[in-house]
């Protein structure tokens, strides 16, 4: 008797194993909801039908579990040429397929009215069944705002408050829609609204386009359990404090963050898990193709000439790496320090044409150099280069990407090479006391980069 009890447990034992490791979910109970989180997308063409398929593939793994996409602003890139020809033609298929899947929400960032008239901008993506928020974005003739502040959603069980608002630096707004936008101070507007807005909210969410440094203001404001969503820096990381978790989704759809909720006595708990989207990932047939002929019809002979060529494909983050390198070596400089939101999507391996190139390096213009104590650098590099596992303390919204020596020396003097926007912005990038930085006209960021693509 005693030994079938023993041989009876034992196959409990070796049953629940084997339960868990075939079938895995039998161990892990299902989330309640999935929130899936991008931002800074930038009509990035090499991963737009792969994120569509990516979401497809998360519903298809988490069946019977409610599913929201938030795109927390800057869908679109006036930069890239096709994109602007096309008048977002892939962006709002892109919109009209996730709403047609699930609940999909967009808060408005500074690059939505790219194409558009801002109230025609979210009109139009209205049209395609998502839901627009900008809470903090009026018309300045009427004092009305654009999109509403709030949406409730029903994630499961609970229903979600969700508050979009976004960045008040009228100079990152495309130049014609400026007179059409009065921007209130994302924090002030935080301070005034948030503890009202989601005080009562069984689901606490906030979709900033804000900003970091914004960020560090508004956070203590929201209820304990919130999902916090930040964007703009084009950061990627996930910040918790207490059960509210704060997380940026990195930018150009390199990137998904999906978050996963659990709903306990103790209230809402969030676990955020960043998958990778890469181009060579399954792609959307249907959006895929659009996306082609797009191309085909849009692009034209300079675009698609050849500028250098690469030994191996290079992702984003190594493409800007690669960048700031060929700048430090175009100006025979010890380091380079370039805006991270000045690149955007990476190089293909073999031949790059001047389309790739510019969806690379988004903006150009003319570098400027200076020469700078070693003490000085160092407390800067310390914030530069920021990485998922950067701590808190050295997060700031203004990142730099940086080459520099592996050592610096305080008292040794460096040269140092950056670009027109650093220097344009120095106090934010460099600090309250920046140092002297002098105009280099006949050295630029784009050439220089084509340089280092034809040793």
């Amino acid at each position: 008797m005693q030994i079938g009890r023993i041989v009876f447990f034992r196959f409990v034992i070796f049953a629940s194993l084997f339960s868990a490791a075939v079938f895995g979910r039998a161990a892990t109970p299902a989330p309640d909801a999935i929130v899936l989180i991008a931002g800074d997308l930038h009509s990035a063409y090499d991963r737009t039908a792969q994120f569509l398929a990516h979401v497809d593939r998360l519903r298809t793994e988490n069946l019977g579990v409610p599913v929201a996409v938030f795109i927390n602003g800057d869908t679109f890139e006036l930069g890239n040429a096709v994109a602007k020809r096309s008048a977002g033609t892939v962006e709002f298929a892109l919109f009209t397929a996730l709403a047609a899947r699930v609940p999909t929400v967009v808060n408005l960032g500074n690059h939505e009215p790219e194409f558009h008239a801002v109230a025609e901008t979210v009109a139009k993506i209205q049209a395609t069944g998502v839901i627009v928020l900008a809470g903090n974005v009026l018309n300045p003739s009427n004092r009305q705002p654009y999109a509403p502040a709030t949406t409730r959603l029903k994630l499961g069980a609970r229903e979600a408050v969700v508050v979009g608002l976004t960045t008040d630096r009228l100079a990152t707004f495309r130049v014609a829609v400026r007179p059409e936008l009065d921007l209130a101070d994302p924090v002030g507007w935080a301070q005034q609204h948030l503890p009202a807005l989601l005080r009562a909210a069984p689901l606490p969410i906030v979709l900033a386009h804000t900003g970091l440094k914004a960020d560090r203001a508004i956070l203590p404001l929201v209820p304990d359990g919130t999902l916090f969503a930040g964007a703009h820096d084009h950061l990627r990381f996930v910040h918790r404090e207490g059960r509210t978790v704060y997380v940026h989704s990195g930018s150009w759809t390199e990137f998904i963050s999906v978050a996963r909720l659990r709903v306990t006595a103790a209230g809402p708990t969030w676990s955020v898990e960043q998958q990778r989207i890469a181009p060579d990932d399954p792609a959307d047939k249907t959006l895929a193709a659009l996306i082609r002929a797009t191309l085909e019809q849009n692009l034209t002979t300079e675009e698609t000439a050849v500028v250098g060529r690469t030994t191996r494909a290079l992702g984003p983050t190594e493409a800007a790496c690669f960048a700031v390198e060929a700048a430090r070596r175009a100006a025979g400089a010890d380091c380079a320090l370039v805006g991270a939101t000045t690149f955007g999507a990476g190089l293909p391996a073999g031949e790059v044409s001047r389309f790739a190139l510019d969806a690379c390096v988004r903006f150009d213009g003319p570098l400027f150099t200076a020469e700078v104590d070693g003490a000085w650098l160092q407390q800067l590099l310390a914030r530069c280069n920021q990485g998922p596992d950067t701590p808190w303390a050295n997060r700031a919204g203004e990142n730099l990407v940086a080459a520099a020596p592996a050592e610096i020396i305080p008292g040794r003097r460096y040269r140092l090479v950056t670009t027109d926007w650093v220097a344009k912005n120095a106090k934010n990038y460099l600090g309250e006391n920046p140092p002297a930085l002098t105009e280099k006209p006949a050295l630029k960021l784009k050439a220089a980069v084509m340089r280092a693509l034809n040793p």
